[in-house]
């Protein structure tokens, strides 16, 4: 997303609504963020998706757990490996406000382009890197490695036994290899909700990226009459790049 400012607006005959947070239109429009959500869960947001800045986005889904308890779910797109160390340091510092700042009573969805491959080394990094992960570990990987080791995360990408093409979702423009650097995120406690995270690789999509699809059980609040029961529906989350 590398629209200026921040906004929204609602695709027409398209059922979503679109949420965004870029730079002023002054700068070089290299970094931006977002969220594309279905129009009938718009309905039900407390309130509407906050912007912290150009590389990161939250926004709460009420659980039908209790009404103190959310879905946090946090958009990312972190600096690429030729970006400034200031400037990769500066978003993680800011993750790591937005993390600390969630209750642990939360289900907290952190999903994003992190221009970070991590490897496949699960024993070095048990519980963070699952035993189906690709490639080599860079720079970049190692920061969001650490950033997952400290607050109990794991990287759902690397948790199912899926052919490459389904993991991998980035090709390098030079050397035409496909790398993982997109990411769906969770704690490592709740890793049992995610049924499925995998790259669509037929997907119609108009960037270099490849559609990332995680299907994970969250029991969202639903708008019914006080005598229907209450059901826990599997909900799919599309993390497009």
């Amino acid at each position: 997303m590398r629209l200026p400012g921040t906004g929204q607006l609602i695709e027409s005959g398209g059922g979503y609504t679109f949420f965004w947070s870029g730079r002023s239109n002054e700068e070089r429009h290299e970094a931006g963020v977002g969220f594309a959500i279905k129009n009938h869960l718009v309905g039900k947001l407390d309130s509407i998706p906050e912007d912290v800045n150009n590389r990161l986005m939250t926004l709460k889904l009420q659980l039908q757990l209790s009404k103190k308890t959310f879905a946090t779910i946090i958009s990312a797109y972190a600096p690429t490996m030729t970006n400034p160390e200031e400037t990769k340091d500066k978003l993680y510092e800011d993750l790591k406000a937005i993390l600390s700042s969630v209750p642990q009573t939360d289900k907290l969805l952190l999903l994003g382009d992190f221009n970070a491959r991590v490897g496949k080394d699960h024993q070095a990094w048990s519980g963070i890197i699952g035993h189906h992960g690709i490639g080599k570990c860079n720079s970049n990987g190692l920061l969001l490695l650490r950033t997952c080791a400290t607050n109990g995360l794991t990287l759902t990408n690397t948790m199912f036994r899926l052919p490459t093409r389904n993991k991998t979702t980035w090709r390098h423009p030079r050397s035409k290899h496909w790398h993982m650097i997109d990411y769906l995120i969770i704690r490592a406690k709740d890793k049992q909700d995610v049924l499925v995270t995998k790259a669509l690789c037929s997907a119609d999509c108009w960037k270099d990226h490849r559609l990332i699809v995680s299907k994970i059980r969250l029991q969202i609040k639903p708008k019914r009459r006080p005598q229907d029961r209450t059901t826990s529906l599997p909900y799919k989350l599309f993390l497009a790049l």
